[in-house]
Order: structure tokens, then C-alpha cells, then sequence
């Protein structure tokens, strides 16, 4: 039992090692804001697309959404990582990778809020922005933690407390040292992890239950009558509740659109080149990963004896289902957890803290704020949204307080429906305006906290968070071309000032010309 243990923590210490190193490598290239917060705008394609797939899958996902929606809707949760990698990861990239790293770096925008005010020659937008970004990363950076507590428990009998600071502090470590660029590498390094852990414990899985064509029989004759009488739902191609699965491929593939610390990726790639390359990678981990993770928790039922739903929930299923590999696989399991934990975790406070500073403490509340100030001014805040997310998921954990898990599961939402269209259409579309991008800020975000409060008194398909998203984000994409159609427009030598980074110029050397 002690060679076990002691196989888990040596595995455990490199991890940890290696992230922290890499941090102060990269500390030297952190000097002033662009470096730090963007990586100077020069960021490869294979560490940005690395970057954008372990900032899209978390712990969240590995434990909670692949046990939970595996539960739901069986082997036909696999259809989510299918939507993840199609529409969160590619069309993402092939509609907005290009014009997103063109237009911020002509508008010299360094965050999303940033971008809404120089777009829209308008500070309030950016002021306003900047304050939903911080009042829904929060909670949602918190719920980072979700599902480290039982694998932790299972694999290291460590308690949860302990687990959630020791990954804080040296999450905090690495970006204070060395911002983005020391993210982005850990990113990728994290990211193989991911690749290899997910199909390792997959095939793990799969054999303890006599292969994949033998567990997809014993999964066929799963029978839940509240779930649908139908029998062998639980193996078929849509699953029991094919509509509700339809919201969940929506909001977690689509919702990527419109969150500021996965568009934040676009503005760091180095060249437009780098984006075609990217978009294929990004494509094909978020195929493995995500598909891999629900494909997974699609087999969760078979392990329903083991585990009290009731009383445990559904971050149960997943340790569950590893809890009998071999010491090895487990404790990849865990480093595969921490390290798709930490990464988001890294983007996220990132996503915090540069936007706080940039958009709210620099020249709003603090006038004169040169770089050495802001570049200050953003480590503090990582230590401080570190700091509040760790104490949200104590208190969460220990009290069990349902508001604080509902407001995590509504952040998403939140800011996917306040921003998606908004950036969307004024990346694309010259007559978006300003009052159509306050309505869509007002709308997405208090269409979710209202389902927060109310969701009994919302229709019965969108009580639920996840379809409450999906709905905030749609009619975000109706609203603002409507809105702007009948108010009014800015100034067309603007517009066209802002849109002509889009135009391709070659520059030909005097040397080269045909004159010459």
C-alpha cells in the first residue's frame, strides 16, 4: 500500500515541478502588459490551440458534466464533445480567429471589454463589461475546484481543503512569474497529459467491462422509468431527452464564442497562418478530450450500484468508474484532473485580473497608471481572485450552500449571453451599435441571474441553467441586429477606419520593385 501511495506523490511532485519551473523560465519575457497578459502577441499555433482546449475543459467537465450528462443521457452524451469540437472549437476558430486577432491588435485591445469600448468608441461599454467579467468569472473560477474533492479523497485520502489551496498557490505561482506565455506552455504540457490520459483511462475502463461491445449491451439493458420507458435508451444514437441534450451542445460549443478567456487566445496567435494551423489542432483535441470525457461518463450506469445518487450526486460517477485501476492509472487520472483544473484556472484569473486593471482601475480609478503600475496592479488581483475563489469553494463545500452552486452554474450563461453576439457581430457587421450591445450586456445577464432566483416561475424547459444559457445566447443573436437596425449609427469614417485592418496588403521592397 505505501509503494502505491508512494507512486501517486512522486507522480503528483514532478507535476507540480515541472509547471512551477516553467513559470520562472518564463518570468524574463513578462516584462511589460502585452508580454504579460498576451505573450506579445506571438504565440504559436500548436501552444495557442493547446491553450484554447485545456481553458475549454476543466475539472467541471472531466468530473461533473461527463458523470452527470453520461447519467442523462447515456452513450449519446458522446454527441456533446462532438459539438464541443465542431462548433466550440472549429467554427469558433474558422469565424473568429482571424478577425479577432486582426481587429484587436488595429484597435490595440487587449481584453474583451477593451475591444467593446474602441469598437464602439464608448467607454460605459467597456466599464460595464468589465464588471460583468468580474461579478461571473468569480463564481466560476470556483467551481473549478467541483470534483477534485472525491478523486483526491479516493486516490491520496488528503482532505479537500488542503487539495483546492496547494493547487491555488501553485497555479498562482507559475502566472504571477511568468503571465501568459508560462500559461500557455503549461497549457500544452497540461494538454498532453489530457490527450493521453483520456484515452488511457477510456480503454482502462472499457476492458474492466469485458470491451466496448459487451458494455454497450450492459448498457442497453439499463432500464430507468423516470428517465424514459423506452428500453435501451441509455446505448442508443440521441439518448432518452434528445431536445434537452440539444440545450447542452449549444451552451457548452456555442457559449465558447462569447467567453472572454477562450476569445482571449485569438488575440495572442502570431500571425494569420498560425490560425489555419491552430484551427485544425484545436479540432482535433477537443475531439479527443471532450469526446473521450462524455463518451466516458456515457458508460456511468453501469457502475450505478456503487454509488449512492442521493447522497454522493453526480461527481460521484467518474471516481466510481476509476476507483478500481491500478495505481498508475489513477494517479494519471488525477494529474489529467489537476492539470485540465489549473489550466482553466490560469485563463481564467488571467481573464480577471487584465481586465480589471485595463478596464476598470486604469484611468477610471487610478489616473496616471503607467506600465510597472498595471503590470503590478494584475499579479495582486490574480493573488486576490485566487484567494476569493478558494475561500467561495470552502464555503460552498463545507456548507453546502446551494446559492453559491447556482450561481456558478448560471456564470456561464451569464456571460455567453451578454457578450457571443455583441463580439460576434461587431467583429462582422458595420451597423452594429452601441445601444444594441447594451441591450444584449442588460439582457444576457439578467436573463440568468432572474433564472437564478425565479427559475420555478421560468417555462419548464428553461428552468433549466444549461437551457436558460442556450435560450440568453440565441436571443442575443436576434436582439442585437434588431436593436441596431432602429438605433442610431456611428460615424461611417470611423467604421471604416476600424474595418479596414481587414483589407490584405502586400508591401513590395523598393529593392525588389519591377522599376528597380
Amino acid at each position: 500500500m505505501g509503494l502505491k501511495m508512494a507512486l501517486k506523490l512522486i507522480m503528483l511532485v514532478i507535476f507540480f515541478a515541472v509547471m512551477i519551473a516553467i513559470g520562472f523560465y518564463c518570468r524574463k519575457h513578462a516584462t511589460d502588459v502585452n508580454s504579460f497578459v498576451l505573450g506579445g502577441r506571438s504565440v504559436g499555433p500548436w501552444l495557442t490551440a493547446f491553450a484554447y482546449g485545456t481553458s475549454y475543459f476543466s475539472a467541471v467537465i472531466f468530473v461533473g458534466y461527463a458523470g452527470q450528462f453520461g447519467w442523462k443521457y447515456g452513450i449519446a452524451s458522446t454527441w456533446i464533445g462532438i459539438g464541443n469540437a465542431l462548433i466550440g472549437s472549429m467554427l469558433a476558430w474558422v469565424i473568429l480567429g482571424r478577425r479577432t486577432r486582426i481587429m484587436t491588435q488595429h484597435l490595440n485591445s487587449a481584453t474583451m471589454p477593451e475591444f467593446f469600448g474602441r469598437r464602439f468608441h464608448n467607454d460605459g461599454l467597456k466599464l460595464g463589461a468589465s464588471i460583468i467579467v468580474f461579478i461571473f468569472l468569480i463564481p466560476y473560477t470556483a467551481s473549478l475546484y467541483n470534483g477534485l474533492s472525491r478523486l483526491f479523497g479516493m486516490a491520496f485520502h488528503i482532505d479537500y481543503t488542503i487539495c483546492i489551496v496547494i493547487m491555488a498557490i501553485l497555479t498562482g505561482i507559475y502566472v504571477i512569474a511568468g503571465g501568459y506565455m508560462a500559461t500557455a506552455i503549461n497549457d500544452f504540457l497540461q494538454g498532453i497529459i489530457m490527450l493521453f490520459g483520456i484515452v488511457a483511462v477510456i480503454l482502462a475502463v472499457l476492458k474492466t467491462n469485458g470491451g466496448f461491445l459487451e458494455a454497450l449491451n450492459r448498457l442497453a439493458m439499463v432500464t430507468d422509468e423516470t428517465a424514459s420507458s423506452q428500453p435501451g435508451v441509455f446505448a442508443s444514437f440521441f439518448g432518452p431527452d434528445p431536445l434537452n441534450l440539444l440545450g447542452v451542445v449549444i451552451l457548452t460549443s456555442l457559449g465558447t464564442w462569447g467567453l472572454p478567456q477562450m476569445v482571449q487566445k485569438f488575440y495572442a496567435i502570431k500571425s494569420e497562418k498560425a490560425i489555419s494551423k491552430g484551427t485544425i489542432i484545436s479540432t482535433l483535441f477537443a475531439l479527443v478530450v471532450s469526446g473521450g470525457c462524455y463518451f466516458l461518463g456515457g458508460f456511468g450506469r453501469l457502475y450505478g450500484d456503487s454509488i449512492d445518487l442521493a447522497s454522493e450526486g453526480f461527481d460521484a460517477i467518474i471516481p466510481a468508474m476509476v476507483s478500481n485501476l491500478s495505481p498508475a492509472l489513477i494517479g494519471l487520472v488525477v494529474i489529467l484532473v489537476l492539470s485540465a483544473s489549473m489550466s482553466t484556472l490560469s485563463s481564467l484569473v488571467m481573464a480577471s485580473s487584465s481586465t480589471l486593471t485595463i478596464d476598470f482601475l486604469k484611468g477610471h480609478i487610478i489616473k496616471n497608471m503607467d506600465e510597472k503600475k498595471q503590470l503590478l496592479s494584475i499579479r495582486i488581483l490574480i493573488v486576490i481572485f485566487i484567494a476569493i475563489s478558494v475561500v467561495i469553494a470552502i464555503i460552498q463545500y463545507k456548507g453546502n450552500i446551494t446559492f453559491i452552486a447556482q450561481l456558478m452554474g448560471v456564470s456561464w450563461g451569464a456571460l455567453a449571453g451578454a457578450f457571443l453576439a455583441p463580439f460576434l457581430y461587431g467583429l462582422y457587421w458595420k451597423k452594429t451599435t452601441a445601444a444594441s450591445v447594451w441591450v444584449s450586456f442588460l439582457f444576457g445577464s439578467g436573463f440568468m441571474v432572474c433564472n437564478m432566483l425565479f427559475r420555478s416561475h421560468f417555462p419548464y424547459l428553461l428552468q433549466s441553467p444549461i437551457n436558460a444559457g442556450a435560450f440568453a445566447m440565441i436571443a442575443g443573436l436576434i436582439l442585437v441586429p434588431a436593436i441596431s437596425l432602429v438605433t442610431p449609427k456611428m460615424e461611417n469614417s470611423f467604421l471604416d477606419a476600424a474595418f479596414s485592418c481587414y483589407e490584405r496588403r502586400t508591401e513590395v521592397p523598393v529593392k525588389n520593385d519591377l522599376g528597380d
